[in-house]
């Protein structure tokens, strides 16, 4: 007896739909074995595909050998259902029942009900109400650590608070003087084109000065801060819980808040309005340029009317937001990183949401201060 080529065992289809009676006619070695060979599931997958839109038949005669794997494939492709019409032996049918009996079929979608919404809501507000009841705790302690610095400041940890200025405030400046000068580029050239038309171009400087120092500044430092620095004080935290570090702190009787959380936020109530100042200063420069460029504005000019059109109430108000935002940005890093679990999906999430939150926090209190102080500097 002589043995089958190997083009007789791959598995085929060998007629199609639009070529005969309307019956798909498949060949060959249906096995896990046979779909090894590289990219003959795809094509096949693609061929029954389109065999199955126009089938009125299938006719497995020809079929050789099939196992499960060749079964769950065309179940699957028949939409896990039988086809009309079906010509095969009794083994194959036996090894495509099994496969039909045991195929989980998709549940339905769910419909939502009032219930399950209300219920939804309800379990919504639970989880941001534990967020809230923490962050609250964490700044009482964090006040009652400020308080006990007070008294006793050569027991305070500032290593922790010198090597954090300098991570998160050092560090951070070429970045944020790159973004904050191409800002300033940015937003002089498309003030340019609007006061050209009413022959105002002396009132780029008000513009410039009162939006960049005012609002622009200070926001996109705090940005820029919550997404590099924020995110670093989560992962650090949470790395800490990860490898048990924080574990062995409450071991040895460290406070996580004096040691950890107070440190941070000193240092970026610190850096937060010097970079705030500094990106601010990188802002107003790329403005002045581009102010020079299409303007014809001199930088002589834009450096003697910016006195004229930003009053120092405007500066006080921008370096006390900037305080702020590092204040909130501190706790709120802290926060996520001591809820972490000690595992790596929720140190990814925590860091994610840590992020998340705190532009959120900083872009609301910012409108918050605009509101407030809304006759202040203007």
């Amino acid at each position: 007896m002589p043995f089958p080529s190997m083009a007789d065992s791959t598995p085929r289809i060998e007629q199609q739909p639009a070529q005969g009676d309307g019956r798909v006619r498949i060949a060959g070695d249906w096995t896990a074995g046979s779909f090894a060979r590289p990219g003959l599931v795809k094509s096949l997958e693609a061929a029954l595909d389109a065999a199955a839109r126009a089938a009125k038949g299938w006719d497995l005669a020809g079929v050789t050998h099939l196992d499960h794997v060749g079964a769950q494939l065309l179940w699957d492709h028949w939409g896990r259902k039988w086809p009309e019409t079906i010509d095969l032996p009794a083994h194959q049918r036996a090894v495509l029942e099994r496969v039909a009996k045991f195929t989980v079929q998709p549940p339905p979608p769910k419909k939502r009900s009032l219930r399950s919404i209300y219920l939804g809501f309800g379990e919504s507000l639970l989880h941001v109400g534990d967020h809230l009841k923490s962050m609250l705790a964490l700044i009482g302690q964090l006040a009652l650590n400020l308080g006990k610095l007070a008294r006793a400041p050569h027991e305070g940890p500032w290593r922790d608070v010198s090597g954090n200025l300098y991570r998160i405030g050092a560090t951070a400046l070429p970045i944020t003087a790159l973004v904050g000068t191409l800002i300033g580029v940015v937003l002089a050239y498309l003030t340019s084109q609007q006061l050209k038309q009413f022959g105002a171009d002396a009132f780029i400087v008000n513009i410039l000065g009162v939006a960049l120092i005012r609002e622009l500044g200070p926001m996109l430092a705090a940005i820029l801060i919550a997404g590099r620095s924020g995110s670093a004080i989560t992962a650090q935290i949470g790395v800490m819980r990860v490898t048990d570090e924080l574990d062995a702190m409450s071991v040895m009787g460290i406070s996580h808040s004096f040691r950890l959380v107070m440190p941070r936020a000193i240092a970026l109530a610190i850096a937060m309005p010097l970079i705030s100042t500094w990106t601010t200063l990188c802002a107003l420069a790329g403005g002045m340029f581009a102010a020079d460029i299409s303007l014809g504005i001199t930088p002589t000019f834009f450096m003697n009317a910016l006195p004229q059109a930003v009053q120092f109430n405007t500066l006080v108000l921008a370096v006390s937001k900037s305080v702020v935002f590092g204040f909130l940005i501190a706790l709120i890093g802290c926060h996520f990183g001591l809820r972490v679990k000690p595992d790596t999906q929720s140190l990814g999430e925590g860091t994610t949401a840590s992020v998340v939150t705190s532009i959120t926090v900083v872009i609301l209190v910012d409108a918050l201060f605009a509101v407030v102080f809304k006759d202040v500097g203007i």
